[in-house]
């Protein structure tokens, strides 16, 4: 019987070794994608509070002047 040469085993063992690194990412992508559904992003009334939004900032009445920021879009030159 013939011997295997050492570079031959060395090859199969980091080809076994990449394709169980390839393996253990595709398990973690779906994990982590299963795990957090889409519509649990979004962020609750408590989370925009956190943020320093509150209800009546984010309600515009359509005769109350324009907040800062669109008056800076709106007169900014296009780019």
């Amino acid at each position: 019987m013939a011997r295997k040469s050492r570079t031959a085993v060395l090859k199969r063992q980091r080809e076994v070794k990449k394709a169980e690194k390839a393996a253990m990412k595709r398990e973690k992508r779906l994990t982590r994608e299963s795990a957090t559904p889409v519509a649990d992003r979004v962020a609750t009334a408590d989370d925009l509070e956190g943020y320093g939004f509150t209800e009546d900032e984010s309600i515009e009445s359509p005769d109350a002047p324009p907040s800062a920021i669109s008056r800076r879009t709106r007169d900014s030159p296009p780019t």
